[in-house]
């Protein structure tokens, strides 16, 4: 029987980040959706169901907490694993992730073999 294609919503405000990550991502057989902001993530759930969520913590309109809090409302998204990523390593910002329910955490710049652990240990 043939795997199921896992499907990963990446939510960053910086085009660059969203561009690497995308391309590691799909190199690997992932089905991509990429956003710029926490709104465009909620609508995207309309349409694209995730397997993982990868957002970046720290974005204008929306920051990755309140974004989780959103996503933990919708019955469809309230389980799917979120993994925040930011620029700064922030014990704070680390220990409030956690406690809104995000997974894992990743400080950029991040590598391949990082985004390697996060998939092997959120989508087996």
């Amino acid at each position: 029987m043939a795997k199921k294609k896992k499907h990963i919503l990446i939510i960053d405000d910086e085009p660059a980040w969203q561009k690497i990550t995308s391309i590691i991502l799909k190199k690997r057989g992932y089905s991509v959706c990429a956003v710029g902001n926490g709104s465009d993530a909620l609508k995207a759930l309309s349409s694209f169901k995730p397997d993982l969520i990868l957002s970046d913590l720290r974005m204008p309109d929306m920051n990755g907490f309140d974004l989780l809090y959103n996503l933990k409302q919708i019955p469809s998204a309230s389980s799917t694993p979120v993994v925040f990523f930011t620029a700064i390593d922030d014990y704070e910002a680390r220990k409030e992730a956690k406690k809104l329910g995000a997974v894992d955490f990743l400080v950029k710049p991040y590598d391949e073999e990082e985004i390697s652990l996060i998939l092997s240990k959120y989508l087996p």
